[in-house]
């Protein structure tokens, strides 16, 4: 854990690097009086799988230390293990590789990933043995170098997910044997659009509880804070600002004192500009911190 007070839930954003690693994140984590950073290390809507710059490398990752920020990496999104097109499962499986690679280079706790979907009705039952084939060997690899985890992010749902409702994480896991090295990352955006209603009062307590139950207590490692511009059980991906959007700012103040997540980073990915950043948004997550 980052802090060193019990409960302390570090608070950060996913943070820019475009025109080098260090020289462009750790400003942008200064300005926003960041704990946690995510960052890309490829494009985010490609397969590019770059090797990064070592001097960038070290000066952000030993940035990072100095600073005491937590450090996350969110593969490409086009990752998709569960594809009935097996191009698409090879190269999502190098680009955990690569992601994994990179977080050991620059100090990433955990690489996350979107769990993905079968796409076809009748594809399902194949789907997960891919998830099975895919990851055990990866989660092996780094489990046994001491590297980054793997987090599974659900998603919002749509189409033939593998896992977008918190308990469809309990089948994701078991295929993996739950294995201890695959974690959760819980994404409120992603939670609110597959359905569940955090809006209501005591609604986020009720899904965190779910997530709990079935995960188990220590696997929730990072949460995704976003509000969002569509309603309840839309499929939608689009964040908003914390408090700007339908589920709420009483939502997030529940999370902020659910007891799973004490001790666990929380990243917020909504719409900022260039010039104030993630700082409002963060700001507000603490105000809400008990």
């Amino acid at each position: 854990m980052t802090a060193t007070q019990p409960g302390h839930r570090p608070i950060g954003s996913h943070t820019p690097t475009s025109g080098g690693l260090a020289k462009a994140a750790l400003p942008y984590l200064d300005a926003a009086e960041s704990e946690v950073a995510q960052v890309y290390v490829g494009n985010s809507r490609g397969w590019a799988m770059p090797a990064g710059d070592p001097v960038q490398d070290a000066l952000f990752r030993d940035g990072c230390a100095e600073r005491g920020v937590a450090v996350y990496i969110h593969a490409s999104l086009l990752v998709n293990l569960g594809s009935p097109t097996p191009a698409t499962v090879e190269r999502s499986q190098q680009t955990l590789a690569h992601a994994l690679r990179r977080g050991a280079a620059i100090g990433a706790r955990a690489v996350v990933f979107h769990a993905g979907s079968a796409v076809d009705a009748g594809h399902a039952e194949a789907a997960m043995r891919q998830v099975r084939e895919s990851l055990l060997p990866l989660l092996d690899s780094t489990a046994d170098s001491g590297g980054p985890m793997l987090l599974v992010e659900p998603s919002a749902g749509g189409g033939r997910s593998l896992a977008c409702r918190v308990e469809q994480l309990g089948p994701y896991l078991d295929a993996v044997d739950r294995h201890p090295w695959l974690g959760v990352c819980f994404d409120t955006c992603h939670a609110w659009a597959a359905g569940h209603d955090l809006a209501a009062e005591g609604g986020m307590t009720e899904t965190l509880d779910t997530l709990v139950a079935t995960v188990g207590a220590d696997r929730l490692q990072l949460v995704h804070a976003n509000d969002s511009k569509d309603l309840c059980g839309s499929t939608r991906d689009r964040h908003e600002n914390i408090g700007k959007g339908s589920i709420g700012e009483p939502a997030f103040a529940e999370l902020m004192r659910h007891p799973a997540t004490a001790g666990v980073p929380i990243l917020v990915e909504t719409p900022t500009d260039r010039h104030e950043g993630h700082a409002a948004d963060i700001a507000t997550l603490r105000r809400l911190h008990p």
